[in-house]
C-alpha cells in the first residue's frame, strides 16, 4: 500500500473520531491478539489475516484502503473485547457484500464448521482413549 495514499486516507477517515492504524501496526496487533484465541481459531485466523493483508498490500484506491483498514480495525476491537464468539452478520451487511465476498464468507463458514467438527472428534477420541487406561 502506497504510504502517501495511506496517510491521506487516514486523514480522511478521522472524521469517525477513531484514527486508523497503519497497516503493519494493525497486522501485528491482530496477530498478537490472536494469541489469546484457542489454538484452532488462532491457526485459521492467522492464516486468513496473512492472506488478506498480502492480497491487499498493493491497493491504491484511498476508499478501498480506508474500508480495508477500518474493517480490520473493527475486527481487532471485536476480538480484543472477546465479542468474537457472539457476533452475527446482519442481513443489511450481507446484502452489501459482493458475490466474491459471499463465496469467501461461505468458504470460511465451511472451514470453521470443519474445524469445529475436528475439535469435537479429537475431544471424543481423548475421552475414549483415557477410559481405556
Amino acid at each position: 500500500m502506497n504510504n502517501r495514499l495511506i496517510h491521506r486516507s487516514v486523514r480522511f477517515a478521522t472524521h469517525n473520531s477513531q484514527l486508523l492504524l497503519p497497516p503493519l501496526v494493525l497486522y501485528k496487533r491482530i496477530l498478537r491478539q490472536h494469541k489469546m484465541l484457542p489454538a484452532p481459531q488462532r491457526e485459521m485466523g492467522d492464516q486468513y489475516v496473512r492472506n488478506e493483508f498480502k492480497l491487499h498490500k498493493d491497493i491504491e484506491n484511498p476508499l478501498h484502503i480506508v474500508g480495508f483498514l477500518a474493517s480490520w480495525q473493527d475486527y481487532l476491537h471485536m476480538i480484543s473485547n472477546g465479542d468474537w464468539k457472539d457476533i452475527t452478520l446482519s442481513s443489511e451487511t450481507l446484502e452489501k457484500l459482493s458475490p466474491e465476498q459471499v463465496v469467501q464468507l461461505y468458504e470460511l463458514m465451511k472451514e470453521t464448521q470443519k474445524l469445529h467438527q475436528d475439535t469435537k472428534t479429537e475431544s471424543t477420541k481423548d475421552i475414549k482413549g483415557n477410559d481405556k487406561d
